[in-house]
């Protein structure tokens, strides 16, 4: 009986430190002793785990080390070890009373450790595998019954349970990083310009999933959509663009000839081939010139359109091989980079669109050249058709003046009619008055061609200007040349459209200050001649505090308002010289060139401190906004454009974290600090459900009395891999994230909850103190709150003694005095905290219904100087003389206290007497 006892409290133990997430080693370690102990006959235990190769080694056992070999150092190879091999195909447990009788085990095992007989169990759940359990003797048999079999295997099923848990855990964390690094392909692809720039970014996204940097991608032209040719190869190919395109063009590959590849495109999806000979789809020959042994294809897809193709060749005689998951996250990353190629290939086709429609202007002014030549010597029927032409037409002699012109043509040149312009000078048109300057046409009637397009601007008759485009054909009688035709449209609406789209692709449209692309154009302009002048240059980046709060309050609207006055201000603060641009939101960013030294700089962002100290007004409402600016410098933060526009927000978030500083040069390691924060961050948010907060008491002392006067309530974090975090890493993250208000509620509750059951045992009745926080206070039901778990907990009103800091007080008179008395009048006391650190009043110590003050640990510490001497002597007076209890904090030092003492003030805390402890500290130090 009492051995069942026994096992079932191993069984519990281990089954608690699975539920508290302990360290996988920690709770195998139970394991294999609580099999050990229980079946005493064993020599050895031990857990083995699977390996890559197919093998299993030793990961933790009783004892450690075997005749000098630690458990690490035994691997199981299952094509020696039948037994181990049977365990794994059957996950059965398999018991050998006497090896000399079975051939199954490890011979080297059996002779190495004078086995004489062996318990072999799967550590296996739902038919998984996790491992595997051996138990032997060292020459004398374990003569094993089934009840202490079955004992072990319920020893291996905790196991089983744990490596599971781990696994799972292993999984999660592996879908965390993949989620990240999708983000960080997405926010790098949102700032790439270029084609090349996108592939780079998407091939060495790429190269860190596969593990291979034999990557290609062929994309279909943008005009003949059949045919599918190479575009790049990624700069860290075994192979070499130059050579890449020249095999290409003397194999001729599309999807024509290539089975794979039109199955990819039919199909959307990717194929692997391990092995490209022993698969007829892929193009043999190909392969064979390249060198290539096994590849998987991507289709390149946007909008449900094909692009192309994207390739990762293995060129190994091992075969290729990538798991389901890898194979899902490559084509992620490349659907993600379909779509910022889908829009560079559609502006590369605009371009090649518009080259052909040049072309086929040329082409038909060549035909319109034919027929302008014959209506010099047709009927009148034919000089008609001339006169319907949309285009403006004029014909010229060999002296360069007018012969004839169409009605549209001097429509369009402000003539009332063709007749105006007969015999005049081409360069009234051309020039805008017959100036005898140098003929623009002269030249072209010395070249071999027959047409010449160009464009420029014409003048109208009272001499305004528009522009055109024309073409000059020769008219020539057999093989002489007899004079010119000019073929001319006004295309000022579409340089009026060119000119808009221009400043649209440029320009923000709600500031009208440049936007993203045009800073880094400028940018990147300003480094190449920073680094060749050996200059200096600085990027600021900006961010209004508080906008969304004037979205969410005001409405866009409002938002967009303050936006522009925004830009404006800013507009005001900046040299011409610089470049001011909004890259979104409430981003703006400044390029200041040329700079001598850091007053520059300075003077800048003093003079945006000052014009963000007015208010802004939008119709009618008066706000006040801040900016959090961050800096980063050429060269000494960076030597790219990405680089010190992403310093520069570094920084930028380094000035919010900072109350009260509005600027931050970058340094090195705030990149680092930022990325752990918000690790840090994420875990908090886990912290409360995992169980990994806890609270410590930190005792106060009557020194008078040397009894226990109560405890005050310290939050700590307790992480599961990096061990204890200091209070002022995560308390501040909790007050900017707001995870401080279920904080604060869940350390008041565990706090009051302790100190009843304190109260149960028969322990002195002493007080507990909590803090809250300003956020806790601003909560409009933290009363009904409060009260419910003073219910809750059967804990009696005057025990508890909430404490508040200075600041908090004043931040809100109204609000806080509504409160506190609500709070007093259930019983609760109340106390100021860090006492004559804040915007101390002694108006409040008189109108607020508090019962204590608490004497900062800075004034303590520097106490016996005179001053804070001075300083200390007086909050005590005053405190006896408002008949208010005093508590001094941070007493380290046996002088600190017998000051205190000597000045009536008994109550004291610190190192001195003891520093914080778990509850059951407290309990054996002061209640026994």
């Amino acid at each position: 009986m009492f051995r069942e006892q026994t096992r079932y409290s191993r069984l519990a133990n281990i089954t608690k430190m699975i539920n508290m997430k302990l360290d996988l080693r920690e709770v195998l370690e139970q394991v294999t002793l609580a099999i050990s102990e229980e079946i005493v006959q064993c020599d050895s235990v031990g857990i083995y785990l699977p390996q890559k190769d197919g093998t299993f080694r030793g990961y933790v056992g009783k004892p450690e080390v075997i005749n000098g070999w630690t458990l690490d150092m035994h691997v199981i190879e299952t094509e020696i070890d039948l037994l181990a091999k049977e365990v794994i195909e059957t996950k059965k447990t398999i018991y050998i009373p006497d090896t000399s009788k079975d051939n199954r085990p490890d011979p080297r095992a059996v002779e190495g450790f004078h086995i004489k007989s062996l318990l072999a169990l799967p550590i296996s759940f739902e038919q998984e595998l996790f491992g595997l359990v051996f138990l032997f003797d060292y020459g004398i048999p374990m003569n094993l019954t089934d009840e202490e079999i079955q004992t072990v295997e319920a020893y291996v099923n905790m196991a089983a349970v744990a490596l599971q848990n781990a696994n799972n855990l292993a999984h999660k964390e592996h879908l965390i990083k993949e989620k990240q690094l999708l983000l960080d392909v997405t926010r790098d692809l949102s700032m790439c310009s270029s084609l090349q720039e996108s592939l780079d970014t998407c091939f060495f996204s790429l190269a860190k999933v596969l593990d291979n940097y034999n990557i290609g991608v062929h994309l279909l032209d943008p005009l003949a959509e059949k045919r599918i040719k190479p575009a790049k190869l990624s700069k860290d190919s075994d192979w070499t663009e130059e050579n890449w395109i020249k095999t290409h063009n003397k194999i001729k590959i599309d999807q024509s000839n290539d089975a794979l590849m039109q199955e990819v495109f039919e199909t959307k999806k990717a194929i692997l081939i391990p092995d490209v000979f022993e698969d007829e789809r892929p193009n043999h020959d190909v392969c064979r010139n390249f060198g290539i042994k096994g590849l998987v294809m991507f289709p390149l897809i946007s909008m449900g359109e094909i692009l192309g193709q994207i390739s990762i060749v293995n060129l190994e005689e091992k075969a290729l091989f990538y798991s389901e998951p890898q194979l899902q996250l490559a084509q992620s990353i490349i659907d993600t980079t379909a779509s910022t190629l889908s829009n560079l290939l559609y502006m590369e086709k605009q371009e090649i669109i518009i080259e052909e429609r040049t072309s086929e202007i040329i082409v038909k002014n060549k035909e319109l050249e034919r027929v302008v030549a014959e209506l010099q010597q047709l009927s009148r029927e034919k000089e008609l058709i001339l006169n319907s032409a949309g285009e403006g037409i004029f014909g010229l002699d060999l002296d360069r003046n007018i012969t004839f012109c169409n009605p549209a043509g001097a429509h369009m040149l402000g003539y009332e009619t063709e007749g105006e312009l007969i015999e005049k000078s081409v360069d009234i048109i051309m020039n805008g008055s017959d100036t005898g300057e140098e003929k623009i046409i002269s030249s072209f009637l010395n070249t071999n061609y027959d047409s010449f397009f160009k464009s420029r601007l014409f003048f109208r008759k009272d001499n305004s200007n528009f522009p055109v485009e024309y073409v000059i054909s020769l008219i020539k009688e057999g093989d002489e040349v007899i004079g010119e035709v000019v073929t001319f449209k006004d295309i000022t609406q579409r340089k009026q459209l060119e000119e808009k789209i221009k400043y649209h692709a440029y320009f923000d449209s709600l500031t009208g200050l440049p936007n993203r692309i045009l800073l880094l154009d400028r940018l990147t302009q300003g480094l190449n001649y920073a680094r060749a002048n050996g200059e200096k240059l600085a990027v600021l980046y900006l961010d209004l505090d508080r906008f969304k709060l004037v979205n969410d309050s005001l409405g866009h609207s409002f938002g967009d308002l303050l936006l522009q006055d925004v830009a404006k201000r800013l507009s005001a603060c900046v040299p011409k010289c610089a470049t001011l641009s909004r890259q979104g939101g409430d981003e703006f960013t400044i390029y200041l060139p040329n700079i001598k030294s850091k007053n520059e700089i300075l003077k800048v962002i003093n003079c945006i401190n000052a014009s963000f100290s007015k208010p802004f007004n939008l119709i009618d409402n008066e706000i006040y906004i801040k900016t959090s600016i961050g800096i980063s410098l050429f060269p000494d933060n960076g030597d790219t454009t990405e680089t010190l526009i992403k310093n520069a927000d570094t920084a930028m978030y380094k000035s919010k974290e900072t109350p009260g500083n509005i600027y931050h040069f970058f340094s090195e390691g705030m990149d680092t600090r930022t990325f752990e924060s918000i690790k840090l961050e994420n875990a908090l948010y886990k912290a409360l459900e995992e169980d990994e907060l806890i609270i410590f008491y930190q005792p106060q002392i009557n020194y008078k009395t040397n009894r226990i006067k109560g405890v005050e309530a310290l939050l700590r974090w307790n992480h599961r891999k990096q061990g204890m975090i200091s209070p002022e890493k995560f308390i501040p993250i909790a007050e900017e994230t707001g995870l401080i208000v279920p904080i604060g509620e869940w350390v008041l509750k565990e706090a009051c909850k302790q100190l009843k059951e304190w109260h149960n045992q028969g322990y002195p009745l002493i007080n507990m103190s909590v803090n809250l926080s300003v956020h806790q206070f601003e909560q409009n039901n933290l009363f009904s709150i409060v009260k419910n778990i003073l219910k809750e907990t059967d804990l009696s009103p005057e025990y508890l003694q909430l404490e508040l800091t200075e600041n908090l007080i004043v931040k809100n008179t109204e609000l806080t005095l509504k409160t506190m008395t609500q709070l007093n009048g259930l019983g609760i006391n109340l106390a100021i905290d860090d006492f004559g650190t804040g915007y101390s009043s002694l108006g409040y110590l008189k109108n607020l219904p508090i019962s204590t003050l608490k004497i900062d640990k800075s004034f303590v510490q520097e106490m016996l100087s005179d001053d804070a001497a001075a300083i200390t002597k007086t909050i005590i007076t005053l405190a006896q003389n408002l008949n208010l209890e005093v508590i001094a904090e941070g007493v380290e030092t046996k002088e600190q206290a017998e000051f205190l003492s000597a000045q009536n003030c008994h109550f004291m805390q610190g190192y001195f007497f003891s520093k914080p402890m778990k509850a059951e500290d407290i309990m054996k130090e002061y209640f026994q």
